[in-house]
């Protein structure tokens, strides 16, 4: 009967630990939607992040089941030629909102591992450098969605 509680005590406290981890209450995230392009070319994921809490926060990714492969992006016209890399990650600064949108910063999603059409609900998880996750609903928009 002790090991059967101490095995509860102890399931109960790594259930405590994930939730905390997994959660990230001063996060809000809203606007959330994925232009979907025609066959395989990668979709960009937009968003409106916002950090309420008393800490800057660093966001280092993103995954989804949706897509093999989501990347951190940063778009920026340079010499009016449009321009796009990789970010490895973005502060979010307390008490400050940073846009996703098209023209900046946004996720670059790739390689569709089923077919994503406009109406669907995409689940996307966003990842934070201290190992909190935070999991957030994007609707797939057409490609030409503003």
């Amino acid at each position: 009967m002790r090991k059967l509680t101490l095995v509860a005590v102890l399931l109960a406290l790594g259930f405590t630990a994930h939730a905390a981890t997994s959660a990230k209450p001063q996060v809000h995230v809203s606007h959330a939607w994925i232009r979907v392009l025609p066959g395989a070319l990668p979709a960009g994921g937009y968003a409106t992040i916002s950090n309420t809490g008393d800490a800057p926060l660093t966001l280092t990714g993103a995954s989804s089941p949706a897509y093999a492969n989501v990347m951190l992006h940063k778009s920026s016209m340079r010499n009016g030629m449009s321009h796009m890399r990789m970010v490895k990650q973005l502060k979010l600064p307390a008490h400050a909102t940073v846009k996703f949108a098209p023209g900046g910063y946004h996720l670059m999603l790739m390689q569709a591992t089923h077919k994503v059409s406009p109406g669907d609900t995409v689940p996307v998880t966003l990842h934070f450098a201290d190992g909190s996750q935070l999991k957030v609903d994007f609707t797939a928009r057409p490609a030409n969605a503003h």
